[in-house]
């Protein structure tokens, strides 16, 4: 089973929710970005991390805005379900911009990120990370070719700018991320897709899911 979730900000308590008891072994819980739980390397975060490593599920996150963009990028790089991830523990696992990953048979495309307006902390981080690059773009082009235009289920942080609106936000108000994502929307056909940020559960049919505390199960059988 694929199970569905928005931002978590490194409160451990929001997955520990009664909710959380249906995940179970083998099953996978994706989180549209702002994970956070890494931030410093602290004894206190390392702690944290352990114990959600002791989870039964694998856990995989889009990076979204209010994370430590120079931490992450220090994490391997592995293969994980036919795409590339960066791995931060033996069950948790970075999903990188523009990969497509193939997990019990559902055809996942990622594309995480931001924009530097939305950034907030420490001044002297690479906030500039959080904005798509034209690499990204193009390894997200390549692999919708490789699909054959079509996927599943995406996964991101922000909204295509198409359903700004739906989220009560001025299209005025769009940046890069919203247009490249947008470009992604004209141009791979999918059947869901899920985004955080905006920290409310609401349904746009009848393809789009804003996601924050819900947990929301994918059939894959």
């Amino acid at each position: 089973m694929i199970w569905v979730t928005g931002d978590k900000h490194g409160q451990l308590s929001a997955m520990e929710l009664p909710d959380y008891k249906k995940i179970k072994k083998n099953d996978t819980l994706l989180i549209c970005g702002d994970f956070g739980f890494i931030w410093d390397h602290s004894r206190a975060e390392t702690k944290t991390l352990k114990a959600l490593n002791k989870r039964k599920y694998t856990i995989a996150f889009v990076d979204g805005c209010h994370e430590n963009f120079e931490l992450l990028e220090s994490y391997p790089i592995v293969e994980f379900h036919g795409g590339k991830a960066r791995q931060i523990m033996p069950n948790i696992f970075q999903l990188m911009r523009g990969e497509v990953y193939e997990i019990e048979g559902k055809k996942i495309l990622a594309f995480g990120g931001g924009s530097v307006e939305n950034t907030t902390g420490d001044l002297d981080q690479n906030w500039e990370n959080v904005e798509p690059t034209k690499a990204q773009i193009d390894n997200a082009v390549q692999h919708i070719k490789q699909v054959e235009g079509a996927v599943d289920i995406i996964i991101s942080h922000e909204p295509p700018y198409s359903i700004l609106g739906c989220m009560d936000i001025n299209k005025a108000d769009g940046t890069t991320i919203h247009d490249v994502l947008e470009q992604i929307r004209t141009h791979c056909k999918f059947k869901k897709w899920y985004f955080g940020k905006f920290h409310v559960d609401k349904e746009i049919p009848p393809y789009y899911t804003a996601v924050f505390d819900g947990l929301i199960p994918i059939q894959t059988k």
